[in-house]
């Protein structure tokens, strides 16, 4: 694979990766939405079909990573660090113009939604927001869900670890189910069992940060909330922003140590 392959195909595939997530978690919280209210279970399910149809379209061309800790768990685990800039570049980008398609997507649900009276006027639950916290991530916005993730609880090492938890097994199933007959990326059966994981790592370790498992589908998305011109849309959390891009990595370079220890 070259680099512009490499590139290409990451942004692609990590586009329709934020565009399909996203737009599930749009759909199931803005107002004036088919489907709003359908619940975790689509969200989970709408993550698990949304990494299906990312790796399929885009496994031949780059491996389909289409997440920094995939990226350094192949890394760890083959020694190999040429193409990680790479990967991470297309990864980023591709995340940040997913999360462009999805605010366009429902362009008119996100101003019913944020322009609703009973919506801007919802008071923030302070009790939810344990220790010092400032006042930006105190006021994060009421649709900053669709973007990333934010904990139930605030409490910093529960949230760093359920990260680093569901990561592990997420990395851990690419590294030893998950890759094609060259090692560096995605295969075909790999692509499907890695998106049930993705599915059960949504139902059951899922509810205390909303499962990030992945800096770029954090990131990228925060960082056009940030710049959207969202009327009312509050604040982006970024005192939280760290934690759903620390814990994937560690968890990464975990599930790698584990593989060259027990697999390898």
């Amino acid at each position: 694979m070259s680099n512009s392959d490499i590139f290409i195909g990451e942004i692609i595939g990590t586009a329709v990766l934020i565009l399909l997530g996203g737009g599930v978690v749009a759909a199931v919280v803005l107002k004036r939405s088919k489907a709003q209210n359908a619940g975790w279970l689509a969200i989970t399910f709408g993550w698990g079909f949304a990494v299906l149809t990312a790796v399929y379209m885009t496994g031949a061309l780059s491996g389909a990573h289409i997440n920094p800790a995939v990226t350094l768990g192949i890394a760890i685990k083959d020694n190999e660090w040429t193409n990680v800039p790479v990967y991470i570049a297309g990864q980023l980008l591709g995340a940040m113009i997913g999360a462009v398609l999805v605010w366009l997507a429902y362009y008119g649900q996100f101003q019913a939604h944020l322009t609703d009276r009973e919506v801007i006027s919802e008071p923030v639950d302070e009790k939810a927001i344990e220790g010092p916290h400032d006042e930006t991530s105190a006021q994060a916005g009421p649709v900053l869900g669709i973007f990333s993730t934010g904990p139930e609880i605030r409490n910093v090492w529960q949230n760093l670890a359920t990260e680093i938890i569901g990561t592990t097994v997420l990395v851990l199933a690419v590294l030893t189910q998950g890759l094609n007959d060259s090692g560096k990326g995605l295969g075909p059966l790999g692509g499907l069992i890695v998106a049930l994981v993705v599915v059960s790592i949504g139902l059951s370790l899922g509810g205390p940060t909303g499962y990030a498992i992945n800096p770029a589908r954090d990131l990228g998305p925060r960082i056009v909330h940030a710049l959207l011109p969202l009327p009312n849309k509050g604040g982006s959390d970024w005192s939280y922003s760290w934690i759903p891009i620390a814990g994937p990595l560690i968890g990464a370079a975990i599930a790698a140590g584990i593989y060259n220890v027990a697999f390898a």
